[in-house]
């Protein structure tokens, strides 16, 4: 009875009931409802359950398995390029087809072909269909691609490195260059994905032109916390038991686990490959709901970022990931959407668009310094009072 998944992991049933309290009180209070919280709200907080999403997947694979890679959010990236790339197609494909609908004679696939193909990369001064685009047609081909490219990627890169043993901070480097390099190629005209512009207007979902915005806005928010609390779980299940016992003595001594016999690189693979997949699901939810994605996105910044919201949530905590990412996510929309009052100094009036990230960057330190187990080790140390 006290070895049960639910004994094991507490936080479980608090984590989905907080969840499920908030999925209802967001749709009491969205427009669709009583109308107190604004479309642009309901869609903040349905990215931001996304990237407490992804910081769990970051907090697995660095707190719990001590790889601190600076190269997940590439794969959160990928997986929003690859649902955007439908979202596009199929939108242009919709607008194409209207507009040569009042031609005298119909016009051809290919002529549709073309024409889709030259409202999507006109930008870059192009017309026709890179090989990546093979599938953007496909619904169903594109979301099994938000699984398989970050997967695979993930694998390849993982079997490379691990199968060196390359770790601590070499292994950080490679997965911060393995990032930059993908940023640098997305920038590129010719990369195939629009370089610089991005992919834009992922917020018109087809075939729900004349749904509102406020709807749609609460549907995707439903699917983010749906993703949460899978993905929660999940995560809950592989750090515990036997599996969560060994990728936490990987952590703390891979020597020693590798002389008691277990295949460290294996777990390590396993780990780094399944939490990039779930990063990738959660750049497919994200960037629907911000409408827009391009290579800066991917940048390596957003890695680091990703890894000071886990620190100042509290690494090796799943929960203290989702406090982390929501923290600063929430924090940042305020003080970056003009929410924060200026400071008046006299001399100098502070603006907080222009000094938020100074503030994080000494909140990164603080929490160092203080609290470094972060929000969530203050949280235990209020509900579980030393004796």
């Amino acid at each position: 009875m006290h070895n049960t998944f639910i004994a094991r992991n507490p936080s479980v049933l608090w984590f989905l009931l907080s969840l499920s309290i908030l999925t209802v009180g967001v749709t009491i209070l969205s427009e669709a409802g009583m109308g107190f919280l604004s479309t642009s709200f309901v869609k903040t907080l349905g990215k931001t359950l996304c990237l407490c999403l992804i910081a769990i997947a970051m907090d697995v694979v660095w707190g719990y398995c001590g790889i601190l890679s600076l190269g997940h959010f590439a794969f959160f990236g990928i997986g929003g390029y690859a649902v955007g790339m439908w979202l596009m197609y199929a939108r242009t494909e919709g607008i194409v087809i209207e507009s040569l609908s009042s031609q005298v004679i119909p016009p051809t696939p290919q002529e549709i072909t073309d024409a889709i193909g030259n409202q999507i990369f006109g930008v870059v001064g192009s017309s026709d269909f890179p090989l990546i685009w093979a599938f953007a047609d496909s619904l169903t081909l594109q979301l099994l691609m938000v699984i398989l490219i970050p997967g695979l990627l993930a694998l390849v890169f993982g079997w490379l490195a691990f199968r060196s043993r390359v770790t601590g901070v070499y292994l950080s480097i490679l997965t911060q260059a393995m990032t930059l390099a993908l940023a640098l190629y997305l920038f590129q005209n010719d990369s195939g994905l629009r370089g610089n512009n991005g992919l834009s207007g992922l917020q018109n979902i087809p075939g729900f032109e004349d749904t509102p915005q406020s709807t749609i806005s609460l549907a995707f928010f439903y699917a983010s916390a749906a993703a949460l609390a899978l993905g929660y779980v999940l995560f809950a299940w592989v750090v515990s038991g036997k599996m969560g016992s060994v990728i936490k003595a990987i952590r703390d001594d891979e020597a020693r686990v590798r002389f008691l016999g277990y295949h460290v690189e294996s777990y390590k693979l396993f780990i780094f490959t399944l939490t990039a997949i779930i990063a990738g699901i959660a750049g497919a939810l994200y960037y629907p709901q911000a409408g827009i994605i391009n290579p800066a996105e991917i940048a390596p910044i957003a890695s680091i970022y990703l890894a000071v919201w886990v620190a100042i949530g509290g690494r090796g905590r799943l929960y203290g990931a989702v406090i982390g990412a929501a923290f600063v996510s929430l924090l940042s929309s305020w003080f970056t959407g003009g929410g924060a009052p200026a400071i008046n100094l006299g001399f100098y009036t502070i603006q907080w668009t222009d000094w938020w990230l100074v503030l994080l960057g000494f909140s990164f330190v603080a929490v160092t310094l203080f609290f470094p187990k972060g929000i969530g080790g203050l949280f235990d140390y209020l509900v579980r009072k030393p004796s």
